[in-house]
């Protein structure tokens, strides 16, 4: 099956990297200099260093300069991207000038002044996409370099040099300001916002924690109105308990947007709350933290005159094709968790969600759907309506509900347990560690684990279960997809950087503290909707990604388009005024 566009758009993190230490790009740039003085610096001029005078000097009073003159412009440019920078240019201006000295030495101060022009060009680009996205303003730091180019080779040649490097510098600079001008020109007749002001805020993000992605997010958003089913577990003296399922997508990654909403959503609540994955895509991800304030606030209020029991049923579990369910009924209320590990599982789409708990509502006005996300064989397209999967999935619930519709009713007893974790979120564990859940019901145990993460590594969740069920008679592991473990790309789940022997005992001494905690519960489930939030919007992310996408087909023969045009109208401007 093709990859999705969303997909796509995450293959697109490998292109992300981080820069060297500033001190070897500078070792680099001065060896690179030395190299250039013993190999062919006689060859062309007489004057002793003159590639480093050429192509060291200009390097590395721009690595310097750079940070600070955009600094003063309100942005931020570290000293390892400056650094890179810098020896990127030089590398290109190197082979720029060599390739006239190896077709005729008289040219040398040619192609020199070209390749003054292509790199004054070259870090106008990048420096609109990673520092300020406003050209006019990223002129004087982008032409540091070659400014001291420029200036190195009217030295070493003649004044005349600097008159038509000047020339070729206005040359290259409006061919890669029209470049960054079509690059942009897609996504703001799409979206109307600019791409590279977008990558501006995506890389203060990854510098400094700024959420300024959140307005573009904002610009592109659409409100919606969603259920969020919730389950309320009360005991005399212990702590309260809420089970909660938001159909929103925690995402879209670190604390942007709702990357953190389960953490968020458990710390405004008095009861200890598990925050569970319902169905929602990306396309559901909120576009700020602050519209978490809305699902708190829908909560809250669904909490007045509840009407608690006391009786609940057995666990149930069933497969049908390749989805399996762990299913239980309390009170007028049904709480269904569902899986297709070892096969992936993955986002759901919320139309999903809605046909099975409109089916449901036939016998229970309440019906907690909750998708597991418990096994990422990669990255994968989620789940829609009109699949198989989609119709095994509802197969499965309404074969479960109907299940739950005439089983016996027990009293039943909650314990509930939470543990951190001394994992990171690079390591794939969120903020909130594991949560366990263990309700008794007629002899029977069965512990339901919420561990913070996006996903778990094929595999993880049977090793977990095996362990679990030595405890319990029933049991499932989830996680919360939560997307604070997510800076740069999709794939970081529970599992895959820490082995899970590693922190199996942390999930064991989980469940055993909320086999302990066991006492006397009465239930009580309510359906919040929560209204006018603002996420990205239906196809939001595929229409992104397919402009992206079509996008960069046509950067590469723009660029090299633009490229020969400036080489021709440089020869020109050579002729005439040479």
């Amino acid at each position: 099956m093709a990859l999705a566009d969303d997909v796509k758009l995450g293959q697109l993190t490998k292109y992300v990297f981080t820069a060297p230490s500033w001190q070897r790009s500078l070792v680099i740039i001065i060896v690179l200099g030395l190299l250039i003085d013993g190999a062919s610096a006689r060859a062309w001029v007489r004057i002793p260093f003159s590639g480093t005078l050429a192509f060291t000097v200009p390097a590395i009073i721009a690595l310097f300069l750079t940070k600070p003159i955009i600094a003063y412009t309100g942005k931020q440019m570290t000293w390892n991207r400056s650094a890179l920078l810098a020896l990127s240019c030089t590398v290109f201006a190197v082979i720029i000038t060599l390739a006239g000295l190896v077709s005729n030495i008289t040219l040398v101060p040619f192609f020199y002044a070209i390749a003054l022009g292509f790199i004054f060009g070259l870090r106008l680009l990048v420096l609109v996409a990673i520092a300020d996205y406003r050209v006019p303003r990223m002129i004087v730091p982008a032409f540091i370099q070659s400014g001291v180019g420029i200036l190195a080779g009217i030295f070493l040649f003649s004044p005349l040099f600097g008159a038509y490097a000047l020339v070729l510098q206005i040359v290259f600079g409006l061919g890669f300001a029209i470049l960054i001008w079509l690059i942009e020109r897609p996504l703001y007749r799409a979206f109307h916002i600019r791409g590279l002001a977008f990558i501006n805020a995506f890389i203060a993000h990854m510098t400094d924690g700024s959420k300024g992605m959140e307005e573009f997010f904002r610009e592109i958003g659409e409100e919606i109105y969603v259920p969020q089913v919730n389950l309320f577990f009360r005991r005399k003296t212990k702590t309260p308990v809420l089970f909660t399922v938001p159909n929103l997508h925690p995402g879209p990654m670190g604390e942007i947007g709702g990357g953190n909403l389960p953490k968020i959503l458990h710390d405004n609540m008095e009861e200890e709350t598990l925050v569970a994955h319902g169905c929602a895509t990306h396309d559901f991800n909120l576009v700020s933290e602050s519209e978490i304030n809305k699902v708190i606030e829908a909560v809250r209020s669904s909490k007045h005159d509840l009407g608690y029991s006391a009786m609940a049923s057995r666990s149930g579990r069933l497969m049908v094709g390749t989805v399996q369910v762990l299913y239980q009924r309390f009170g007028d209320s049904v709480l269904i968790v569902t899986t297709r590990s070892p096969q992936k599982t993955e986002d759901l789409d919320f139309s999903i969600g809605m046909t099975i708990m409109a089916e449901g509502h036939r016998w229970f006005p309440h019906v907690a759907f909750v998708d597991a996300h418990n096994c990422m064989t990669d990255l994968t397209s989620p789940v829609h309506q009109a699949t198989l999967t989609a119709i095994e999935y509802q197969r499965a619930a309404i074969q479960a509900m109907e299940g739950c519709r005439t089983a016996q009713l027990h009293p039943f007893a909650i314990g509930v347990a939470h543990h951190l974790l001394p994992f990171s979120r690079e390591q794939g564990f969120g903020d909130l560690g594991v949560q366990a859940l263990v309700i008794e019901v007629d002899g029977e145990r069965t512990a339901y684990v919420l561990i913070d993460g996006n996903n778990m590594a094929a595999g993880v969740r049977e090793k977990l279960l095996d362990n679990i069920l030595t405890l319990v008679d029933a049991a499932e592991v989830m996680t919360t997809d939560t997307h604070v473990v997510n800076t740069i790309t999709g794939k970081n789940p529970v599992g895959m950087a820490i082995p899970v022997d590693a922190f199996l005992p942390d999930v064991m001494q989980t469940v055993r503290a909320a086999i302990e905690d066991l006492s006397p519960a009465e239930s009580a489930a309510t359906t919040a909707f929560c209204e006018n939030v603002v996420v990205f919007g239906s196809n939001r992310i595929s229409q992104l990604a397919s402009t992206v996408n079509a996008m960069l087909i046509f950067v590469a023969p723009l660029s090299l388009a633009m490229l020969l045009l400036a080489f021709l109208l440089s020869l020109v401007a050579y002729t005439v005024m040479v």
